[in-house]
Parts: structure tokens; sequence; C-alpha cells
């Protein structure tokens, strides 16, 4: 965990933190620290201090617009909200053209996350930033938190079902690592096993 730093009297777009609240404790055990808060139209809030520092809350909802459908959280056009509708839209609408790949097979969006501000606040309790997409940590697995995660490209190249898994001395790693720690060939590695039948330990040995 991080320094504890006090927010107390500090102002955050139309919030002014007023005490720190009961803190927030998930069913992993991840705390989050809770303030109480009073926006300018004089309302008082409970928020996490993760969403004040970010700026995901500004408000205690006061300006949120209602229209007749539906509620305006002010974050439709970030890249936190398209990755929450695309993640929607690959496993709900049958003309996406990836949703073979995801709702097809039966990958679905975990109830809590069709709610747009739980998913946020997730995101942001994990780790999120703009050079890190969502992975699936179970690759036939559902889009909820306990099977999600933040990852660079690398990481979640690495993640793909194709990837072929190589097994051998108590690690398990891609082709593509594998070749990165041994200094062989991506190409030779694959060849080895695919093409001239040699087991994992000779592909992976032999200079």
């Amino acid at each position: 965990m991080g320094t504890f730093v006090d927010l107390t009297g500090k102002i955050f777009g139309k919030l002014t933190v007023i005490r720190r609240d009961v803190d927030y404790v998930s069913p992993k055990g991840y705390v989050a620290i809770n303030w109480l808060c009073k926006c300018e139209c004089g309302q008082f809030t409970v928020v996490r201090g993760c969403n004040l520092k970010s700026g995901a809350t500004k408000s205690c909802g006061c300006e949120r617009i209602i229209h007749p459908n539906r509620l305006s959280h002010g974050e439709a056009h970030t890249r936190l909200h398209n990755i929450w509708q695309g993640m929607k839209r690959r496993c709900n609408n049958a003309n996406e053209k990836s949703y073979y790949l995801y709702g097809g097979r039966g990958i679905s969006v975990c109830e809590e996350w069709l709610s747009y501000e739980a998913f946020r606040d997730w995101a942001v309790e994990n780790g999120y930033n703009d050079s890190l997409s969502i992975d699936r940590i179970n690759v036939n697995g559902n889009y909820e938190p306990n099977n999600c995660r933040w990852v660079d490209i690398k990481t979640q190249a690495n993640n793909k079902r194709s990837n072929h898994i190589l097994e051998y001395n108590n690690q398990s790693h891609t082709i593509a690592e594998w070749a990165r720690i041994t200094g062989i060939s991506y190409a030779k590695i694959k060849d080895r096993i695919n093409k001239c039948g040699w087991d994992v330990e000779s592909a992976l040995t032999t200079p």
C-alpha cells in the first residue's frame, strides 16, 4: 500500500473533503480509503479516494443530466468508456465482427459491469491507465472482476487462445517468450517441435 495522503480540506471539482470515512474492503481483502465530502450543492456523499484523485468523481451526482432513457455520467467519450462499450458489443451484439470469438463462444459481461460506473470504479482501483488494455486471465472465462486485469500489449498477446504454451524445467511460457529466454529464434523452436518432432527440452536447449 502506498503512503497515506490526508485529503481533508482538499477540493476536487465540486467536492470538498470533510473527513475520512469507513474504508471499503473488497471480498478479496483490497482496502480502499473512503472520504466524506460536501458538494457545492449542499449534499454530502462518500467517495473513494482513488476516484477523487483520478477525477472520476467530481460531484455528488448533481452534475448528471437526466435524459428520457439514460443517465449521463459525463464520460461518454473517454477511452475507458469506449473499452466498456466494446466489451459489451463483443459479447452481446451478433452483428459485431468479433462476436463469434466472444458472445458466440458463450463469453458474457457480468451483471455488475452492465453499469459503467461499477466497471469504472473497478478499473481505477485495479491499476487502469491509458497505456493498458483489459485482459481476461482465463481466455475462456467471462468479463468479471475475478477474471480480468489491465495489461500491456505484450502480456495480452501472450494470453491469446492461439498461443502454443511449452512447459520445461517447471516453467510455462509461449514460444515467443522461450525465444527471448533462450536466444533461439521463434521460427526455429516452432519448426523443431512442429516439423521435426523434437521434444521440448531438446528444442529449447540445443544450440
